[in-house]
Order: C-alpha cells, then sequence, then structure tokens
C-alpha cells in the first residue's frame, strides 16, 4: 500500500509538512538619537553634523540646532539600535577630532 504524500509523519505520509505554528514578528525596538547642548560648540557645527550625518536639510539642520540651543537637546533622528550607535559614535568621535565636546546620545523609543 503506497503512503499518502498529503500526510504528515505519524499520519501515514512519507514526510509531509507538518504546520507549526509561526511566532509573533515584532519590529526591532527603534532609538531616537538626541544631540545635547553644550557652551563651546558652535552652532556651525552642530548644523554641519546635522547635515552630513543626519540628512537634514539647512532649514531643517537649523531648527533642530535652535531647538538643541533653547531646549538643552532634541531627538535628530529615530533608528534601528545598531544604525542609532553607529550614528552616535560618528558624531562624537567627528566633534572630538574638531575640538568640539558636543554628545550625541541614544535611548529607546
Amino acid at each position: 500500500m503506497a503512503e499518502d504524500p498529503r500526510k504528515g509523519p505519524g499520519e501515514g505520509g512519507k514526510g509531509g509538512t507538518a504546520l507549526l505554528e509561526r511566532p509573533e514578528v515584532r519590529q526591532p525596538r527603534r532609538y531616537k538619537v538626541l544631540l545635547h547642548n553644550d557652551d563651546y560648540t558652535t552652532q556651525e557645527w552642530v548644523v554641519m553634523v546635522l547635515e552630513e550625518y543626519f540628512h537634514q536639510s539647512r532649514p531643517d539642520a537649523v531648527r533642530l540646532m535652535l531647538q538643541v540651543h533653547h531646549t538643552g537637546s532634541a531627538v535628530v533622528g529615530i533608528y534601528p539600535r545598531d544604525v542609532a550607535e553607529t550614528k552616535v559614535e560618528q558624531v562624537n568621535e567627528s566633534s572630538r577630532q574638531a575640538g568640539y565636546p558636543l554628545l550625541c546620545t541614544c535611548e529607546p523609543e
């Protein structure tokens, strides 16, 4: 007697596909990248950082720079964790090399 290929293992079939419950797929946690105000970093440097590392237009970069200046910090982007951490490292390293203490951090959204 031939086995029914439509049936899974243990059902008289030769090795059909058993239906497994699919695990719930969640979106990866996202992280906010923030710039923090200080008394030494120039506004021009902050605008350049926003344009170069966060791909902001000039008007948006100026608006965000002023928000950082007036409120103490601003969210400048929201990314997956690895992207956020990379941007933080790039901005902080670039700022140190330029002689500025600009602080960039990330935190869960």
